[in-house]
């Protein structure tokens, strides 16, 4: 049985999904005024590794991650552009699905942004002022937190021990300098919509509760996200979304623990703060994601450069075995009876995941299944195809399938949906240039890609190519 740690009631619980069969997951995602930073990738990473452990496990999974396209900060970045709020949020939601697919995330059946959510978020508005639970001053909606009893169940905290300020924007016009704000009336020269209440936009935390009903419910089993966004953002989540279904909100909240580099917390102040993009360009993503899952999800993580050598040599061993394998049954190896027991591992491996996804022990399950695959190749006793093929399938469905570590297939991306867009040209353009008995150039074509490792196969339904690296 599957145990995950909840925040919301401190401790460990059986997970019974709300459909026998399915499970439905909701992930905070970017907000898009920038490229994510490697805190960031760590929260989607370990979602990644739940999301991909409950499809391992049979369950039919639905994961929805938001993108916030609307918000102060991406306000501010066009301003300091000089262009479209618009297209700093096109921007930077284009970089990061570039960057998760680098980071071999499976895409969300999902990506709901806030932008084209605004009749639901209005929706929801409504049914809070109509419940008592919020209220409206000149074109401002707010949330009155005191009108809700369950306030600080997440958190722990004390609605008369906050302090107004610390974490909350203060503003005369509340009735209490702890309500926060539902819609913001427009200022000059910032993008609006229409509203019962008058030109405006949403609040952010109003954005996430409406789009996770639309798409999952009103009741859904799993939140998740970073542990910074445990109070305010999910606090008032479940304030806006309890407030106003009347029913209870997410099932269990699973939260992310901080990321700090070289011992210190991660801040611009300190100059720290080191987007995905950049890091990928000195460390192989499979590398990043190794290290990530080397640490339980919802502990702190120290990141240096000696922890990530440490994890790409790791990595290596994992890899070696894998070329090893796949090496071995290419020379076709006799058929026959085995004495393997792949079992034992897929069992640990499983106990491994259903505490908590622990993927520590995960991984340390795969690493003692590397030993043991390791010492039976060098007795060399038994060494069948149906060993081989055992030992290939457990690596793809635990350290690919699972762990996302290894690229038995690579990942459609940008890039490489690029280059087969253009080699297509050279070979369109190949074909127009022998029509027109440009040979020179025809041939021309077919010896530059040929350098390239690109041979060009003619046949009389076309012309066709092939990699040959």
């Amino acid at each position: 049985m599957l145990k995950i740690y909840n925040t919301l009631t401190r401790k460990k619980e059986d997970f019974i999904p709300l459909n026998p069969q399915a499970v439905t997951i909701y992930s905070c995602g970017p907000t898009v005024y920038d490229y994510f930073h490697i805190g960031n990738a760590r929260s989607f990473v370990m979602s990644d590794i739940v999301r991909r452990y409950f499809i391992y496990s049979g369950y039919k999974v639905k994961f929805a991650m938001n993108l916030t396209d609307i918000d102060d900060k991406i306000i501010n970045k066009a301003n300091a552009m000089g262009i479209d709020s618009k297209e700093v949020a096109k921007k930077f939601s284009d970089a990061f699905f570039e960057d998760i697919d680098k980071l071999g995330l499976l895409r969300a059946d999902i990506n709901p942004r806030a932008t084209e959510h605004i009749p639901e978020i209005i929706a929801m508005i409504e049914a809070l002022i109509k419940n008592g639970k919020a209220y409206e001053v000149n074109g401002d909606v707010f949330y009155e937190i005191r009108k809700f009893d369950g306030y600080g169940k997440l958190s722990g905290k004390n609605i008369d021990n906050l302090e107004s300020g610390s974490r909350v924007e203060v503003n005369e016009i509340k009735r209490d300098p702890l309500d926060f704000a539902l819609w913001k009336s427009a200022k000059p020269g910032e993008p609006f919509w229409e509203s019962p209440w008058g030109k405006g936009r949403p609040g952010w935390h109003i954005e996430c509760s409406a789009m996770s009903c639309k798409h999952l419910g009103d009741t859904f089993d799993i939140h998740c996200g970073g542990s910074d966004l445990i109070f305010p953002h999910h606090e008032n989540e479940i304030a806006q979304s309890e407030g106003a279904t009347g029913k209870p909100f997410a099932k269990i909240w699973m939260h992310f623990g901080f990321l700090n580099i070289d011992n210190e917390k991660m801040s611009k102040s300190l100059g720290n703060v080191f987007n995905l993009r950049d890091m990928v360009k000195k460390y192989k993503p499979e590398t990043l994601r190794f290290f990530y899952e080397q640490t339980h999800y919802a502990s702190s993580l120290n990141f240096t450069a000696e922890a990530l050598e440490s994890a790409d040599r790791g990595l290596e061993k994992v890899n070696n075995l894998f070329d090893t394998v796949k090496s071995a049954l290419a020379g076709k190896p006799d058929s026959g009876a085995h004495s393997f027991d792949f079992e034992k591992s897929y069992l640990a491996f499983k106990e491994a995941m259903d505490d908590d996804f622990n993927s520590p022990k995960a991984i340390a399950v795969v690493f003692d299944f590397i030993k043991e695959v390791n010492t039976y190749i060098a007795n060399g006793d038994n060494l069948t195809r149906e060993f081989y093929e055992g030992a290939l399938e457990f690596l793809k469905k635990t350290a690919d399938g699972v762990l996302g570590i290894l690229r038995t297939e690579k990942v459609e991306n940008s890039d490489s949906g690029l280059e087969e867009e253009l080699i297509q040209l050279l070979l369109k353009l190949r074909v127009d240039a022998k029509l027109e008995k440009n040979y020179a150039l025809s041939d021309k074509i077919r010896n530059e890609l040929l350098t390239l490792g690109i041979t060009i196969q003619d046949t009389k339904e076309g012309s066709t190519y092939k990699k040959n690296r």
